[in-house]
């Protein structure tokens, strides 16, 4: 008898759920059709509206659980090398889950100080379960996906930007040349600040030699990690966290200058407009040059995303579509969708929608490392693990990245 195995199981579970989720699509649209014949003919049906808008709930959970189970399937076990470890990586990994289990890291700080050892204390992890927790983070963390990452090994990054490119002009060929305008260079600092996480566990579970302490300590920190630093590049206001795009001015793209970030209105306060809602979203797509348009990628909330679902072109098609194979995101006018539910609400005056090229327009900083302090003082019978990891991030191209506005202007 064949055994079945897990990825093989994951696999089949995440493609029925991907079937059940374009079927529910399909009934979206036959519901939403109905009952925007029923406004035309009599004005609206309470009937027809909360059954649409059962379906568009419903279309949203069934979206969240393909997420989970994709982010399941592609997490990497630990440990899976194409190559056998060196010796000082084995004792190194060997030292560090005798320090996780007794607090005996003496050897492993006089064996391998410049590469395992922590000078504010702890020891650094292993490089296979840093590896592991950052591609967890990039998964679960849908703006750390979609930005550039530098990685750096000092506490701030520096990068010098122009604000003004150089001039230029069209002379003939024995025509006098006049001095150009020099280029503006301005310098973007980007700290690495503190994240941590602190999970426990009891004396008992580490003595337990079949438990795999790398395995745990990762599955404990890699969510909480990604959840607190998705937040921070949205919205964190640049004080022991990342400054997040949302954090900056906002300025009417008509008038926009570099530093801030341009938006558009969506034609009504906390809403769209009546009349031809899916303007707004048009115009907010073009607002970028075409250089960040081709590589452009809205970012909302899945509220946000369901209230878009419902509107179609000129043409009566709907300008929302669900990806045509598992894995692929949604596309909104042609361009993906990344759902990030730190993004607002719909509601006065709230900048729920971004559009623009990410990767040009944000840039996240980690510090290599992830660090790990035994504490088996503080909480007993619990020994604790403080595990930091620091990461920074912050706006690098002011005009990669447009905001809309929910008010009228």
């Amino acid at each position: 008898m064949e055994l079945e195995t897990k990825d093989a199981a994951d696999g089949r579970e995440i493609k029925h759920a991907f079937g059940d989720f374009l079927r529910a699509f399909e009934a979206f649209k036959e519901a939403n059709d109905a009952r925007l014949a029923d406004i035309e003919k009599r004005g609206g049906d309470v009937v027809l509206e909360e059954k649409v808008d059962r379906i568009n709930a419903a279309l949203s959970e069934q979206k969240s659980l393909i997420d989970e189970l994709t982010l399941s399937a592609a997490r990497p076990a630990l440990g899976e090398t194409k190559q056998q470890p060196d010796r000082l990586t084995r004792e190194r990994k060997a030292l560090f889950d005798r320090y996780m289990r007794k607090g005996d890291g003496g050897s492993f700080e006089m064996k391998a100080m410049s590469v395992g050892s922590n000078g504010d204390g702890g020891y650094v992890v292993p490089l296979e379960i840093a590896q592991t927790i950052d591609r967890v983070l990039a998964k679960a963390s849908p703006i750390r996906a979609l930005t550039t990452v530098q990685q750096i090994g000092g506490n701030t990054y520096r990068k010098p930007v122009t604000t003004v490119a150089a001039a230029s002009g069209w002379v003939g060929e024995t025509d006098t040349r006049s001095q150009t305008n020099t280029p503006t260079i301005a310098a973007l600092d980007f700290p690495a600040m503190e994240l941590y996480a602190m999970p426990a566990a009891t004396q008992t579970l580490l003595d337990d030699a079949q438990v795999d302490i790398e395995q745990w300590l990762a599955n404990e920190v890699q969510i909480v990690f990604a959840e607190q630093e998705g937040a921070a590049f949205i919205t964190g206001d640049g004080s022991a966290k990342p400054t997040g795009f949302l954090h900056y001015t906002a300025v009417a793209d008509a008038s926009w200058s570099w530093g801030n970030l341009g938006y558009i209105a969506s034609g009504a306060a906390g809403a769209f407009a009546t009349d031809d809602p899916a303007d707004a979203l048009i115009n907010l797509a073009y607002a970028p040059k075409q250089g960040y348009r081709a590589n452009g990628t809205w970012v909302m909330n899945r509220k946000t995303e369901a209230a878009i679902r419902k509107f179609k072109d000129g043409d009566d098609n709907y300008i929302w579509q669900p990806g045509t194979a598992i894995g692929q995101p949604a596309s909104l006018l042609g361009y993906p969708v990344a759902e990030a539910e730190d993004m607002p609400d719909i509601a006065a005056n709230t900048f729920s929608i971004a559009f623009g090229d990410f990767a040009r327009g944000y840039l996240i900083v980690d510090r290599v490392g992830i660090n790990v302090l035994r504490d088996p003082f503080s909480a007993k019978p619990y020994v604790l693990f403080y595990t930091t990891k620091r990461v920074g991030g912050g706006v690098q191209n002011f005009e990669a990245i447009k905001l809309m506005k929910f008010a009228s202007a």
